[in-house]
């Protein structure tokens, strides 16, 4: 149970506050902040998760003219990650040691795998833990940590680090820390906005995901050619900074400006309007939230639709974290209109992918506020990714106007469910009526949903290391027409029971 007190309203606000003592800022106020904030908050957070995939192509190099009686100092040299000598062509440039071995590719997954397996089972004890403490402070840490540990992984290139396990570390511990966001911004964003037609406005808000992809890729991919290490030092400054945003300026909920929440304002509670003694309106609050506690694990499981929910999740977030973490290096290793692009130039186009994501989250949002019917709707555009995926990777190389639609294409349908699940399902799970009112399962239920789809997301790109050093990019696709496949029959028996639904009323 958090005790509510004064020193609940972030310093920043009170500053803003005091500036403007003949007015009190407004619930719409506060609302807007909120969304511009947490808006903010999660961009960097996947800005900070995006450079693996853009340095990816520079660590494993490209060591196929070596041999091992191949005794030329400089290419030696360079096999092991080391200063190259001046005048050294580009394209003669292998790797970072040791990603550059033989078994690369594999290597490079299982990196991914330790970044994305602990933040699948951080996210399970974040929600948990985030219902019950501050989540300003929550965040805050979170969001430093993540940055410091993005920096760290960086600076192995300054400092000439090629231990594998340093890499490891460090991305385990970044991990544990990116988990501490999903939880808490839906959550927050919940607490202010009730329940209804919030598809739309969760869709645009969740471009933030896509958006941070694009800062994330436009950053590191610019930063290249100073040395692959500068690719994750400014996201990580990045982090930080908007951490230091978070803990001055969110509010966490009404209740720590003396408002009442949408949900007590829907059981017929008149908004409070005066404007003196806040301490004891905060008071008041408190009680009312006193009454009931934090759900238990198991129990949120219980509540009709998150498991489906969740497991649809697994299958959507592992073709979306392929894409975020393996497509720029699949862009760079694969020939379009026969030419071959550079990391930067793959990088770049790679952005294309998440503007088609941030169209396919607000049509899908719009498309659930309009219908009612979330699961029909991201069934739908589940099922429609198969063809799309397919044709991508089919006829992706024939012509750059032919990969650009295809992939934006692929993006609108794998990011609509992935954006509206995580969003709008999942917070309207949380609140949802079988909890009587009880509004602090928010974050459990969300890191339910979302852990799962983060295991889903952790076994994507570590699978893919291992099957394109195997077999190929094709075996790659394979896996990913069967996990859209997956995701859409996990929801089919909901889609059903909301199409009947639908047909009802006309």
């Amino acid at each position: 149970m958090r005790v509510k007190s004064r020193q609940m309203m972030p310093l920043g606000v009170e500053i803003l506050q005091g500036q403007h003592q003949s007015r009190k800022f407004s619930y719409a106020w506060y609302r807007g902040s909120v969304l511009v904030l947490t808006f903010l908050c999660y961009m960097g957070y996947h800005a900070a998760r995006k450079p693996p995939s853009i340095v990816k192509s520079v660590l494993k190099g490209d060591i196929s003219g070596m041999s091992a009686s191949d005794s030329d100092p400089r290419r030696i040299l360079m096999s092991l990650g080391g200063p190259v000598p001046a005048g050294t062509p580009e394209e003669q440039r292998v790797g970072w040691s040791p990603f550059n071995a033989v078994n690369g590719q594999s290597l490079l997954g299982q990196v991914d795998l330790a970044f994305l397996g602990t933040y699948a089972l951080g996210m399970f004890f974040a929600g948990h833990l985030g219902d019950r403490v501050d989540l300003r402070y929550f965040l805050t840490a979170g969001m430093l940590g993540s940055g410091l540990f993005t920096i760290l992984f960086g600076m192995g290139f300054f400092y000439n680090v090629h231990a594998y396990s340093y890499y490891i570390f460090v991305s385990v511990m970044a991990g544990l820390f990116q988990s501490t966001g999903w939880p808490s911004v839906v959550s927050i964003v919940a607490n202010w906005f009730g329940k209804g037609k919030r598809g739309l406005i969760m869709g645009i808000w969740n471009a933030h995901t896509s958006i941070g992809n694009i800062v994330g890729t436009v950053v590191a991919a610019s930063l290249l050619s100073s040395g692959w290490g500068w690719s994750f030092v400014v996201p990580g400054l990045l982090m930080i900074f908007l951490g230091i945003l978070i803990f001055f300026f969110l509010v966490v909920q009404p209740s720590d400006v003396g408002l009442q929440s949408p949900y007590e304002q829907a059981k017929g509670y008149e908004l409070v309007r005066e404007e003196d003694d806040l301490d004891s309106k905060i008071a008041a609050s408190t009680k009312k939230e006193g009454e009931s506690e934090g759900i238990h694990f198991m129990d949120a499981w219980r509540i009709p639709g998150v498991s489906a929910y969740a497991f649809c999740l697994f299958f959507s977030k592992l073709i979306a974290y392929t894409f975020l973490y393996w497509l720029p290096y699949y862009i760079n290793s694969t020939p379009i209109e026969g030419g071959m692009l550079t990391p930067k130039e793959a990088g770049d186009l790679s952005i294309l992918f998440d503007i088609g994501g941030v169209a396919g989250g607000v049509m899908a949002g719009h498309l659930s506020d309009k219908t009612g019917a979330s699961a029909l709707v991201a069934t739908s555009f589940t099922i429609l990714s198969v063809p799309f995926l397919w044709m991508y990777r089919k006829y992706g190389h024939v012509s750059f106007s032919i990969n650009i639609a295809l992939m934006m294409l692929s993006g609108f349908c794998v990011n609509g469910p992935y954006a509206l699940i995580t969003t709008a399902v999942s917070a309207d799970l949380g609140t949802h009526e079988s909890l009587h009112g009880n509004s602090k399962a928010l974050a459990t239920v969300t890191a339910i949903i979302d852990g799962m789809g983060s295991i889903g997301a952790a076994i994507g790109p570590m699978m893919t290391g291992y099957i394109s050093q195997v077999g190929g990019f094709d075996l790659v696709f394979v896996m990913l027409y069967l996990s859209a496949l997956m995701a859409g029959l996990l929801l089919i028996k909901l889609a059903a029971k909301e199409y009947a639904m639908l047909r009802g009323k006309k």
